[in-house]
Formats: C-alpha cells, sequence, structure tokens
C-alpha cells in the first residue's frame, strides 16, 4: 500500500474542501466542485498523472466560479506537497509536450519546494461552459504555491480554447507524474546538493 498519501481539508468563509491523494495511485478519480469544467480537468489531472484523487468542494459560486477555483488549487497543491513529505528520492524534474488535434502545449516542473509559475497562455474566449477562462491561470498558480512547485506552462499553439487548456492539465498531469516517480539510483536521498528542498538556489 502507498505511503504517500494525504488528506487536506479547507475550511473559509467562501469554501469547504477536502481533497485526498495517492501520488502511487492508478488515476482513480472522484471528483464534485460543483464547476463542471473544473471537474472535467482535475479527472484529467488525476487520469494522466495515475494520482488518485477525491475531491469534494462547496463555495460561493452564486457569486462566482474564483474562490472555489483558487480554492481547489490550493487543497490539491497541498495535499500533494503532504503526500511527497520530504521529497526524498524523487526524480524532481519533468516535461511533457501535450498535443490535442491543432493544439500543442509545453509543460516543465520542478518540485523544488519554490514555487513559482510561468503562465504563457492565451484565450480568445471569456469562458469555457459557465467557467471563466482567465480561471484557469488562478488555479495553475494556487497549485504552484501550495505544492511547492517551479512550473512553466506554455501553449506554444492552438485554436480551440478546450483544447488548449485541457492540454495545459494533461500536461501538468504527465510531468507531474515523471517528477513525483521514485529514483531507484537515488538511493532515498533528497535530490539536491543542499540536501533539502526549499529556501534559496
Amino acid at each position: 500500500m502507498s505511503q504517500r498519501t494525504a488528506t487536506i481539508t479547507r475550511n473559509t468563509r467562501e469554501t469547504q474542501i477536502s481533497v485526498t491523494v495517492d501520488l502511487d495511485g492508478q488515476g482513480r478519480y472522484d471528483v464534485k466542485t460543483g464547476i463542471g469544467f473544473l471537474d472535467h480537468m482535475l479527472e484529467q489531472l488525476s487520469r494522466h498523472g495515475l494520482i488518485d484523487l477525491t475531491v469534494r468542494a462547496e463555495g460561493d459560486l452564486h457569486i462566482d466560479f474564483h474562490h472555489t477555483t483558487e480554492d481547489t488549487g490550493i487543497a490539491i497543491g497541498e495535499a500533494v506537497a503532504k503526500a511527497l513529505g520530504d521529497r526524498r528520492g524523487i526524480t524532481r524534474y519533468a516535461h511533457a509536450y501535450i498535443p490535442m488535434d491543432e493544439t500543442l502545449t509545453r509543460v516543465a516542473l520542478d518540485l523544488s519546494n519554490r514555487p513559482y509559475l510561468i503562465w504563457k497562455v492565451n484565450f480568445t474566449r471569456d469562458k469555457l461552459g459557465e467557467m471563466d477562462t482567465e480561471l484557469f491561470k488562478e488555479w495553475f498558480q494556487a497549485f504552484a504555491q501550495a505544492a511547492g512547485v517551479t512550473l512553466h506552462v506554455e501553449n506554444l499553439y492552438g485554436e480551440n480554447n478546450h483544447h488548449i487548456v485541457e492540454s495545459c492539465y494533461k500536461g501538468l498531469a504527465r510531468a507531474l507524474r515523471q517528477a513525483i516517480s521514485i529514483d531507484p539510483r537515488a538511493a532515498g536521498s533528497v535530490p539536491s546538493t543542499k540536501g533539502v528542498l526549499g529556501g534559496s538556489l
């Protein structure tokens, strides 16, 4: 049974969220955020990252989707960070190129415990379904910050907005799947000359 599991409960006046992850899972998911398109994206993250993911979120959707989207990113990021522990033995660095029909997106990341987001993704529509496209950057920013990930997401080209954002989530999933994997040659050591991940370079 995997030891790299974690559960996070996050309750504020705006959202109530519970997240469970298993980093060594099979890509099984049970996601309910109240936002159909976000559910679809988080299911991609789970399935293509081979991370078992359970999410329950209730938020102030009568206002807009911002708080629920952002806080879900925070909670999932916190769960991933908790499950990684001191990040001993992980591969750490990874990247993925994801084609979806006319779209190609590149995601590169470092599980450095130093959060940073580069987001080079543009949309030509304000909404996908009922979700504002500007909220996708908010989700990735929240996830990167909470998970301690240096995360670079760049849509190289594409026209269909659904393909563009889905390729971003699938790219994150595939890169994360590789970066969190245990490197048998690392002999359980922290992948840094400092002996610890985080802090200054």
